[in-house]
């Protein structure tokens, strides 16, 4: 006959109240399968895994949606949604581990430690890291606005945690770390609705600058880009060696900045001659002397008369 099973101690209770609804789900699914414990285990474990990974992908992407909504910029939002997706993958990989049977405890200790000794040496990593919060908190440029870092050109794609990535106008990528972003002078050329172009152009002395100034108006005016407030205008610059130097100034929206400066540059060269107005280039004469044996210097009418007698049919034999 069977002996009834003693009750459970103290301590027996306790251990079971401390157990974990993951330990009790462990338990019975291995009486109920009649399986090896650790086989279950591993299969808890990816089954939090792909569950993890689900549930991190849908609230990022539910996250990257309210920030649609509530009109972030696209750096802002593409930063935080990749730094909820990391904080998320960590948590679910902290869920596997504890799955499989590792102390977590013990482990996030380890990882503390580590995580010291390793920003310790990666600390221009950490200095990419904070300078990429500091682009973001502070937003010198957005996507899409055209700039200028550290002497490099190009359109602002994304701001990632480490790096950013610009554009260039030769559709080529420019990779920038973030703390060599905010240690230099940022240059953003569309951050305002309108430009002032600045179009240098020299006449000759012997030229009237006051004709110069009306084709330069002229050329402004008829250009249906060019904003009439502010006005255009000419200025003198400069008496150079070989000019007077001039330059017209007029506004335009930025997107027309370039199309526009490039018109005027055209249209300058093509009226300038027809106007008669001279654009200066710079000129060099070049003097050629013979000397004789003696090291002196020949008149040129010696140097011709020698030239020719050389030249003469039946010399040089």
């Amino acid at each position: 006959m069977t002996q009834p099973a003693p009750p459970p101690t103290e301590a027996t209770q306790a251990a079971v109240e401390a157990a974990s609804p993951l330990e009790g789900l462990e338990s019975s699914l291995v009486e109920a399968l009649g399986t090896n414990p650790w086989l279950v285990r591993i299969a808890l474990a990816v089954a939090i895994g792909l569950a993890g990974w689900w549930v991190v992908k849908l609230l990022t992407g539910g996250l990257d949606r309210v920030m649609s909504r509530a009109g972030m910029d696209q750096i802002l939002r593409d930063f935080l949604r990749n730094f909820a997706r990391v904080l998320g993958l960590v948590v679910v990989m902290v869920a596997v581990l504890d799955a499989v049977g590792v102390p977590t405890t013990s482990l996030l200790a380890v990882l503390g430690a580590a995580g010291l000794a390793i920003g310790l040496a990666l600390k221009d990593s950490l200095s990419n890291i904070a300078s990429g919060v500091m682009l973001i908190v502070l937003r010198p440029f957005r996507a899409g606005d055209a700039v200028e870092i550290a002497g490099r050109e190009g359109v602002v794609e994304r701001v990632n945690i480490f790096q950013t990535l610009l554009r260039a106008y030769q559709n080529h990528d420019i990779i920038l770390p973030n703390s060599q972003i905010t240690t230099q002078p940022i240059v953003n050329f569309t951050s305002r609705p309108q430009r002032r172009i600045d179009l240098p152009v020299g006449i000759g002395y012997e030229d009237d600058i006051r004709k110069a100034r009306e084709v330069l108006l002229g050329l402004a005016a008829e250009h249906d880009k060019v904003l009439g407030d502010p006005e255009p205008e000419v200025l003198v610059t400069a008496l150079a060696e070989s000019s007077v130097n001039l330059v017209l100034r007029a506004w335009v929206q930025t997107p027309d900045f370039v199309q526009v400066r490039s018109d005027l540059t055209e249209a300058v060269h093509r009226s300038f001659n027809e106007s008669g107005i001279s654009i200066p280039f710079p000129q060099r004469d070049l003097h050629i002397y013979h000397h004789d044996g003696e090291g002196k210097a020949l008149p040129i009418t010696q140097v011709v008369a020698l030239a020719e007698s050389e030249a003469a049919p039946g010399k040089g034999g």
